[in-house]
């Protein structure tokens, strides 16, 4: 390797491993506004320079930079912060140099302190004020001068060293230091800064065409029952599934059959027909407008609605007539429908990116969300995205964001687990995540940890559903009620985010078959009428897990997650704090759904400056009962039939 003169060979700060960065800045961390990125780098340089160090960022777009000082950790490890204050992005970088007065000042008490001669030094210092002064200008010019005169007027270099050493005379040095030789970092990094929602948020899955009767479909004007069911209970965020037309041919029937009656409404997902397509409602739910007033009151309530952006067509989609070119085609001409085999879908025909120019079909895409977003919704869940290019989500993401950064992205994702991180760092707000097949203790501590820490939690923040439409897992089919219960537990409190589909309060869990995942009667194929205060429902144990979210500052926050030990293999012990330490919560939970387990638990109270024989108080907020412990190990005893879980807080 041949290296060269560059035009500016007196730059010889070396800036490395800039921190937090994706993929080397490849792409953008992701963050909330309102909080303080905190923004670390190696900073170092040749011989025994005094450094100076400073992080500049702007709002994507500025021309300006703003900055704020670093300061020296250790071995020559320097951070900063700034406060990410909008919705939006930020880029940031970092500038140092040597800072040659403070240089001096501190060979100048070294000399000083082994007995030297110190002419010859006070002449380079002043002669440094001097050349600053003729930078300066107003009254700092003056004073600097001023500084340089009381130097060489002193009755001696003790005196002289003094008063070099002022701090008035360091800040105007300060702010008339020489910066045109500074060096910067060799790229700039990016951080998005997303609404809070996209940190905390209780979301509810519901199919508004299930109402009061399983006959017909609902409206949107019956739909708005749902929510006020959803915001009793406490949840911030109802996602609908397509609200499209459906299409007619190869009409899936109930539990998946291949021939429909005439009655049946076939799946959501079959997305177009003649009433339309990706912009359109479907006729038996209403009107756009019917659509509008759903959203409005929805607001009311304090709810945002989700939108799902499936990207797939029916047979009867008008693009098939229009742009038959966005398909896959067989030899014989025919479009291809939908296939993951074993499985068929021959009401879907699946979007072909790889088409001949594929810009079109983005900007299409891009004018959906445009549309959509024009009519209040500012989330939507991304069906199947790692079956689509991951530059086109990089494109589509940031295009709209651009022009709308309120607009979070959900990526309904159960791939592969290097897709699933490509998908979340090309711009996805949000992810789907394993925790619905983690079951086990250390299967649970093992994946939470890893994605709840960074380098992964600066780029993907995870959602946690133990259900969905599509995924009725074995531990809610076997372990019935309890198990219910601990899986909202667990997932309302290992991340702040999380959602269930409706049902779920009601404890569904027969499958088509065993061995199935999938739901018998599916709501996916058929309307479902439910009685939400049936027998044994969860509804008010839903509602408390929720306010218990809210009302508790350390749940809502991501990253904060640590897991401590616990004697049994069946209980699961873990904390959050916020940073001020003000809100302390602790959960212990009963992995077993058939049998009562006790354990001792680990509280880290050396971590909280508690004594071992200083007693606390720990609230438990399920039941509302209160327990006096002493030392680091508590005791809780979880009965599946009773409570299988406790949330604590501590109280000093």
């Amino acid at each position: 390797m041949t290296v060269g003169l560059s035009d500016t060979p007196r730059r010889t700060v070396v800036i490395e491993a800039m921190a937090p960065a994706v993929d080397c800045g490849r792409y953008p961390v992701k963050r909330e506004v309102g909080a303080i990125l905190e923004v670390s780098a190696d900073i170092f340089k040749d011989g025994q320079d005094v450094l100076v160090a400073y992080l500049r960022y702007r709002r994507a777009g500025e021309r300006g930079w703003r900055e704020t000082p670093m300061r020296h950790v250790d071995n020559d490890r320097w951070a900063g912060a700034f406060t990410l204050e909008v919705n939006g992005r930020y880029q940031y970088t970092i500038e140092a140099l040597p800072d040659p007065f403070r240089s001096w000042l501190v060979d100048l008490e070294k000399r000083r302190a082994a007995g030297q001669d110190l002419a010859s030094a006070l002449l380079e210092g002043t002669a440094l004020i001097r050349a600053t002064a003729e930078r300066a200008t107003g009254a700092d010019r003056g004073a600097l001068a001023a500084g340089a005169d009381r130097i060489e007027r002193a009755p001696g270099p003790a005196a002289a060293a003094a008063i070099a050493g002022d701090a008035e005379l360091g800040e105007l040095m300060d702010r008339h230091l020489d910066r045109s030789e500074a060096t910067w970092a060799s790229h700039e990094l990016e951080v998005v800064a997303d609404r809070e929602q996209a940190r905390f948020a209780a979301w509810y899955e519901f199919f508004p065409r299930s109402g009061a009767r399983a006959d017909r479909s609902a409206t949107f004007a019956e739909a708005a029952a749902q929510l006020e069911r959803a915001a009793a209970m406490g949840f911030d965020v109802v996602y609908l599934p397509p609200i499209h037309p459906i299409g007619r041919a190869h009409r899936k029937g109930p539990n998946n059959t291949l021939l429909a009656a005439p009655g049946d409404p076939g799946s959501p997902w079959a997305i177009g027909g003649a009433e339309g397509g990706f912009t359109a409602v479907h006729p038996d739910l209403g009107t756009i407008d019917d659509f509008d007033r759903f959203v409005a009151r929805a607001r009311r309530l304090g709810l945002d609605v989700a939108l799902d952006f499936a990207i797939q067509c029916s047979p009867d989609h008008p693009w098939v007539r229009e742009h038959p070119e966005w398909f896959f085609h067989r030899l014989d001409g025919t479009i291809k429908y939908a296939e993951n085999p074993p499985k068929k879908y021959e009401d879907v025909y699946p979007v072909n990116f790889q088409t001949r120019d594929p810009r079109p079909l983005w900007e299409e895409m891009r004018r959906i969300l445009e549309f959509w977003i024009s009519h209040g919704v500012h989330t939507f869940r991304v069906d199947n995205p790692h079956t689509k290019p991951v530059k086109f989500w990089e494109w589509l993401i940031r295009a709209v964001q651009q022009q709308h950064p309120e607009v979070i992205f959900l990526a309904e994702a159960f791939t592969r687990p290097k897709m699933m991180r490509a998908l979340a760092k090309s711009g996805f707000t949000q992810s789907y995540t394993y925790f619905t097949w983690r079951n086990e203790k250390q299967e649970l501590i093992d994946y939470l940890t890893e994605i709840t820490t960074p380098p992964v939690a600066d780029y993907l923040r995870g959602n946690l559903w133990p259900n969905t439409p599509d995924i009725l897992h074995e531990t809610l089919q076997r372990g019935g009620r309890p198990a219910f219960k601990t899986r909202l537990a667990l997932a309302a409190t290992l991340s702040s985010l999380y959602g269930i589909y409706s049902g779920y309060e009601l404890c569904e869990n027969v499958p088509r078959e065993p061995g199935s995942e999938e739901y018998l009667n599916s709501e996916k194929y058929e309307y479902k009428a439910r009685k939400w205060d049936a027998p044994g429902n969860l509804v008010d144990y839903v509602t408390r897990i929720n306010r218990i979210r809210r009302e508790n500052r350390a749940l809502q926050h991501y990253t904060n997650l640590r897991f401590y030990p616990s004697d049994d293999p069946h209980v699961l012990f873990f904390g959050k704090m916020t940073p001020e330490r003000d809100n302390l919560v602790f959960v212990a939970v009963n992995l077993d759904p058939f049998a009562t387990h006790a354990s001792l638990v680990d509280v880290p109270i050396a971590e909280l400056g508690i004594g071992e024989r200083q007693p606390y108080r720990m609230r438990e907020l399920i039941s509302g009962r209160e327990y006096e412990w002493q030392g680091a190990r508590g005791y809780v005893d979880l009965s599946p039939d009773i409570e299988p879980a406790q949330i604590f807080v501590l109280q000093r």
